[in-house]
């Protein structure tokens, strides 16, 4: 943990900034529909194999970029998933009435339902 910050105030701060980064690609996704929609001038033009390669090759990489993250993203947090585990809120070893049992399941279980989204876990 850094020194004077709270466990709360850094996961404020890592929400902060994955907000940051998610609107940044909503920006690049927009300005990349944008240049999507252009393409449609090469069929205007008659050249409309230029517009069916240029989307085919635009489709195939971010499908590949993407997936490369999502991937990397659901491997990581799919090992990860015993060590998130552990933290299960116990009282005298028992974790049904312990406090925060419910909140920490309801965290598990959505991301064990994303992974599987994913194809993972």
């Amino acid at each position: 943990m850094i020194s004077g910050t709270t466990h709360h105030e850094q996961a404020q701060e890592a929400r902060r900034r994955i907000a940051h980064r998610l609107v940044e690609l909503q920006q690049v996704l927009v300005a990349l529909s944008e240049d999507c929609r252009a393409l449609k001038l090469f069929s205007l033009e008659g050249h409309e194999q230029t517009e069916a390669e240029i989307g085919a090759e635009l489709l195939e990489q971010f499908l590949a970029v993407t997936g490369a993250f999502a991937e990397n993203q659901r491997g990581r947090f799919e090992n990860r998933l015993a060590v998130l585990r552990r933290g299960e809120p116990l009282v005298n070893g028992k974790p049904d009435n312990a406090p925060g049992h419910a909140a920490f399941w309801l965290a598990f279980s959505r991301l064990r339902a994303v992974l599987r989204r994913l194809g993972g876990a």
